[in-house]
């Protein structure tokens, strides 16, 4: 199995956001630190996850269930206490298919403004493959005492009338779906039901980089920043000063690119269009791109 090269060799802008294995490893019985597993799989914490780790539900715990949209600030509030989180806590998110969904959480508690969050680069796979110990007992923590603010979207979210004037004013896109969705031959990933909108294609303008394309596939870690940045910039053109949005079928695995790009590269004006194609491909009259 492939050492992966150490987190502070790999130039990262913040390499503080990243943790490894053995700092998990090292601080599993530490009380200001709690674990979150946010899996694509939905049942897989059940089958064994970190010891300590409690379940993030990508589904029901972080959407509100009736809008199309993010918990109140009160729902995160009671929705973090519950998972024993304090002001003084470091949260660690990590998950399957490379952290695709870790990332989706990530984005998601920074749209609340908390700063002690960081992933175990890797993910779980990362875990598994050093025959690290999973566990099946589910962690009883005491509640938490942290206070969430408001929301705020503006930073770091992008909604479609604001994309489609980013689109107007020639900035620049990136759609992180695979190259057959973004050619309009599916609405899904290829290993997917074929489904999620009327239409097929790409935003005018996008450039096509897969998400997991930033991602080492004999480590599963991430690649080193020169690494990226001969993707994203060398390769696609991408400028670290641009006005950048990131967007893929539903916002999840625009997230991955968005934390890249954020954290990794240190880019300061990167968001997340969650809309994603589900809604663009289904709205009336947007402008649509194919090969």
């Amino acid at each position: 199995m492939s050492a992966p090269i150490p987190i502070s060799e790999r130039g990262y802008a913040h390499p503080d956001v990243l943790v490894s294995t053995e700092w998990v490893a090292a601080h599993l019985e530490d009380p200001t630190v709690r674990l979150l597993e946010s899996n694509e799989d939905l049942l897989l914490y059940e089958t064994g996850h970190i010891p300590g780790a409690l379940k993030l539900d990508w589904v029901s715990d972080l959407n509100d269930q009736v809008v199309r949209d993010y918990l109140s600030p009160e729902s995160m509030q009671r929705l973090l206490r519950s998972k024993g989180i304090n002001a003084n806590t470091t949260v660690v998110f990590y998950g399957d298919r490379n952290n695709w969904w870790a990332t989706y959480a990530f984005w998601v508690f920074r749209l609340f403004g908390l700063e002690r969050l960081k992933v175990l680069d890797g993910g779980r796979l990362r875990w598994v493959d050093e025959g690290r110990p999973l566990v099946t007992e589910v962690p009883s923590v005491p509640p938490g005492t942290l206070v969430v603010g408001d929301r705020r979207d503006g930073a770091i979210r992008v909604f479609r009338d604001d994309v489609l004037a980013h689109v107007h004013a020639g900035q620049q896109l990136v759609d992180v779906r695979s190259p057959e969705e973004f050619r309009g031959e599916r609405l899904h990933m290829p290993e997917y039901p074929n489904e999620g909108a009327l239409r097929g294609g790409h935003i005018p303008g996008a450039k096509n980089i897969p998400w997991g394309r930033a991602i080492d596939p004999t480590t599963h870690t991430f690649k080193t920043a020169a690494d990226l940045k001969a993707i994203y910039e060398s390769e696609q053109g991408l400028s670290p000063a641009a006005d950048i949005v990131a967007y893929c079928r539903i916002g999840e695995r625009s997230s991955h690119s968005w934390f890249v790009l954020t954290y990794l590269l240190g880019y300061p004006r990167v968001r997340n269009y969650d809309g994603s194609w589900t809604e663009w491909g289904n709205s009336v009259r947007m402008p649509i791109e194919r090969p």
